[in-house]
């Protein structure tokens, strides 16, 4: 416990309520009523977890994932009323790990932003290094080189591309990758993962074809 939460929600009374939640828990919730605010908050601070709303006066919650996104992996959760497969994509593409609809459970929520800080830190704890052809992952920075060049890799592909290089060679299906990596009360489709992966394939460049496509079946990475 002990998590350091910032809440970036511009209705006064929802704001309060999730602080009031994290606050019961023994957690340090550190509250921020538009996006300017949540942004400067984000810049000076470490924070464990960033919960942002999407439709804030100022910058909306997407500006501020985009600007978080520069500089940190912190764990990213959209808080929205905004339901289409569309907004959660864009989300997702932003570098959000996770995206909850409103009204949400608070024990759900609490559960998913456990899970992320969680996973997070077990990857900064761990030392190993995953490699596969010219790939190399090192966990515990949660950094990616392609043939000893590093690439930039948003929270989610980092996590997608692990969740493969751990399964070498192994063939996971969309709805398999959907729960390693964004977990199992995931609301979305398996669309998502198509999103990911082509975008993971952009980035690595002459390595992108060492994540193969298995025709009715899902993805495998070979190296």
């Amino acid at each position: 416990m002990n998590y350091r939460i910032l809440i970036a929600e511009d209705e006064t009374r929802l704001r309060s309520v999730l602080c009031d939640w994290f606050r019961s828990r023994g957690d340090d919730p550190q509250p921020a009523k538009d996006g300017t605010e949540a942004l400067a908050l984000a810049q000076e601070n470490e924070y464990d977890a960033v919960l942002l709303d999407i439709m804030m006066p100022g910058l909306d919650g997407r500006a501020v994932c985009r600007a978080v996104r520069k500089g940190s992996d912190v764990p990213i959760i959209f808080l929205t009323a905004l339901s289409d497969e569309e907004d959660k994509l864009a989300g997702y593409e932003l570098g959000a790990d996770d995206y909850v609809t409103k009204p949400f459970s608070m024990a759900v929520l609490y559960a998913k932003v456990e899970a992320l800080i969680r996973r997070r830190r077990g990857s900064l704890m761990s030392g190993d290094e995953l490699s596969a052809g010219p790939i190399t992952m090192r966990l515990s920075s949660r950094q990616v080189f392609v043939s000893g060049r590093e690439v930039a890799l948003s929270p989610k592909e980092f996590d997608l591309l692990e969740c493969l290089m751990k399964n070498k060679n192994l063939v996971l299906s969309r709805e398999q990758l959907l729960i390693k990596c964004w977990g199992y009360d995931f609301e979305g489709e398996a669309r998502a993962v198509d999103t990911q992966i082509k975008r993971l394939r952009e980035k690595l460049g002459e390595a992108a074809g060492c994540i193969k496509t298995v025709i009715k079946s899902g993805y495998k990475l070979e190296g």
